[in-house]
């Protein structure tokens, strides 16, 4: 049986994990609005058919559901087995579930080298994992701090090690059970 997915302001946040909540589902059927929406009855009478979610993008409103049909079909979709070339790298996504769950990504580095004089870390070079690693994490809460510090509260006490602790003061965050929500 299909799920239904209707785009829709008032719906509940479209966020990383429920994307991968659907990606396990064997049908979605996505219904576009057009200004005001779907007729109620519409949704309703879908309702005693399938499974009906509504979904929203965030706080703001679309002509129609088109695109953010496409923005949830891109974070679905690559998250099916065989559409990455590295299954593993969703792992370490913004928002991926476990330890990134609540953090950003930090800053991205390819080829080459040395760039317009601006070299790569030298850490993402020494072939250490376990400090390449920390050093990934470090930057995530950095950039977390920097961009989205809202995301912070939703770390719980557990979720932190000594050095997040540490890399958190460093950003002026509180630490060591202050509620970070404060």
């Amino acid at each position: 049986m299909p799920r239904l997915i209707i785009p829709t302001p008032s719906g509940r946040p479209f966020t990383q994990a429920l994307a991968a909540q659907y990606v396990s589902e064997p049908w979605l059927l996505f219904a576009c609005g057009r200004y005001e929406g779907i007729d109620s009855r519409v949704v309703d009478e879908a309702r005693t058919r399938m499974p009906v979610d509504e979904v929203s993008l965030g706080d703001f409103v679309l002509a129609g559901g088109e695109v953010a049909v496409l923005v949830m079909i891109e974070a679905i979709g690559r998250l099916q087995p065989g559409v990455l070339g590295n299954a593993d790298s969703v792992a370490d996504d913004s928002f991926a579930p476990g330890a990134m769950e609540s953090l950003l990504e930090g800053p991205v580095y390819t080829k080459p080298p040395v760039w317009r004089e601006r070299p790569v870390p030298d850490i993402l070079l020494s072939g250490h994992h376990g400090a390449i690693a920390r050093w990934r994490r470090d930057e995530a809460i950095r950039r977390t701090a920097r961009h989205r510090p809202d995301l912070l509260a939703r770390l719980a006490p557990e979720d932190l090690d000594e050095r997040d602790r540490a890399v958190l003061g460093e950003a002026g965050f509180p630490v060591d059970g202050e509620d970070m929500a404060d």
